[in-house]
């Protein structure tokens, strides 16, 4: 049974959310600070987590950036707030997904189930067997079989989802894409969350890839239009 852990101090609304995820058939997990948080996700491992921003002991900030940096499970970010800044920090950090204070019940659900979905589909390309296909350019080799990227013959640890742009961007030399292009593309047409997560995304890989990440010049910015792969 896929496992949804809610993270959120607001009683009633933690109820909710539960009563909600439950009626869906989906097992559901609950903590009220961000130290239950984190001790929930690496006991129970969730499929999903759903992170309130404003949180006791640690806020849902600190709690997002320690769940990256332990794992690729996906995360959906939710505030009272709605600022600006709120939005950019949570998709920096890299949340998956940013729901504003009140939301419709019936749209988050949508949201949970769009959000698994792409999830399973990943998984399900990750566990796909073939024949070995390897990309090189430069000093990159790129399997996609095995899912490993090596630079100068060294491993270079990427996630899943960077994997996945990579050889987007790698298997389409010269061509430029959209934000909307790649959005399409790695999370699909269902995806609701702001394009600027593809920004994050090819920032978080220029600094794994590129000789200088401030200046670019294997994944290059095409103003006006998104990113190009130039090897």
């Amino acid at each position: 049974m896929t496992t949804v852990l809610v993270v959120e101090d607001e009683e009633n609304l933690l109820e909710a959310l539960r009563y909600s995820l439950e009626r869906e058939g989906y097992a559901v997990e609950t903590a009220i600070d961000g130290e239950q948080a984190l001790n929930a996700a690496r006991s129970v491992r969730p499929e999903l987590v759903i992170l309130d921003v404003m949180l006791p002991q640690l806020d849902g900030f600190e709690v997002c950036r320690i769940l990256r940096r332990e794992s690729d499970v996906p995360i959906m970010m939710l505030t009272a707030r709605g600022e600006e800044i709120d939005r950019v920090v949570g998709l920096e950090l890299g949340a998956d997904d940013y729901v504003t204070k009140p939301f419709s019940i019936r749209e988050l659900m949508a949201r949970v189930r769009n959000m698994l979905r792409r999830s399973a589909r990943s998984a399900s390309s990750d566990g796909d067997s073939g024949d070995v296909d390897i990309l090189r350019t430069g000093d990159l080799e790129i399997d996609s079989t095995s899912h490993i990227v090596r630079r100068g013959g060294v491993r270079l640890e990427l996630k899943p989802r960077e994997f996945d742009l990579l050889t987007l961007l790698a298997k389409n030399r010269a061509r430029a894409f959209t934000r909307d292009q790649i959005l399409e593309r790695l999370w699909g047409h269902d995806y609701y969350g702001d394009s600027r997560t593809v920004d994050v995304h090819i920032r978080w890989l220029r600094e794994k890839i590129e000789p200088e990440p401030s200046k670019p010049v294997r994944i290059v910015t095409i103003r006006g239009v998104g990113y190009r792969f130039d090897g």
